[in-house]
């Protein structure tokens, strides 16, 4: 069975795009690619013990084994060595993208704090829009009683559009939460 998003996106947004762009063919039309869930612990070179807690709430999260991120070079500042544990991450293709998407932008964004839309000024100049949350608490799979401390997370949506133009679009028209821009 296919995702709803991933339906709606096939069914409406795709001709809707290709109209809009005036492209003839449905592969030149942007597509959501992966989505990145990145989680940093920089506690972890005190405790590691601190890294366990971010890799159960990722994996609660996107419903897969995140991956543990080390440090590429030491940094003595930091107390900082090279191959230390600093982060967790997940990525996220096909079914279980489209079902994070649906969750994110139904489940998760109005539990947010004084939320009123997202930034659509965050995209990297290639259609691929990054964001960051502040508590991993606003998903539902998460306990609060459970977690041993509030963390944050990067989330990147990767597109296969060529311009920031087309990378809006495309989130805009799979609902996304984009603030509304004053003119």
């Amino acid at each position: 069975m296919k995702p709803r998003v991933q339906e709606d996106y096939e069914k409406r947004v795709l001709p809707d795009l290709m109209k809009h762009f005036n492209y003839t063919n449905p592969m030149q039309t942007p597509k959501l690619v992966k989505i990145v869930l990145n989680m940093r612990v920089g506690e972890a070179t005190q405790n590691v013990k601190l890294l366990d807690g971010a890799l159960d709430d990722l994996s609660r999260i996107s419903g897969q084994k995140p991956a543990v991120r080390r440090a590429k070079k030491s940094i003595s500042n930091f107390k900082l060595r090279e191959g230390m544990p600093v982060g967790a991450a997940v990525t996220l293709r096909g079914a279980r993208m489209f079902e994070f998407f649906d969750r994110f932008v139904s489940v998760a964004t109005p539990r947010i704090r004084d939320f009123r839309g997202f930034s659509s000024r965050s995209f990297d100049g290639r259609g691929n829009y990054s964001l960051g949350i502040q508590e991993q608490i606003i998903f539902p799979e998460i306990d609060y009683d459970k977690i041993d401390k509030v963390r944050g997370m990067d989330i990147a949506f990767v597109t296969s559009a060529r311009t920031d133009e087309e990378g809006l679009e495309l989130l805009r028209r799979m609902n996304f939460p984009f603030r509304e821009q004053k003119s």
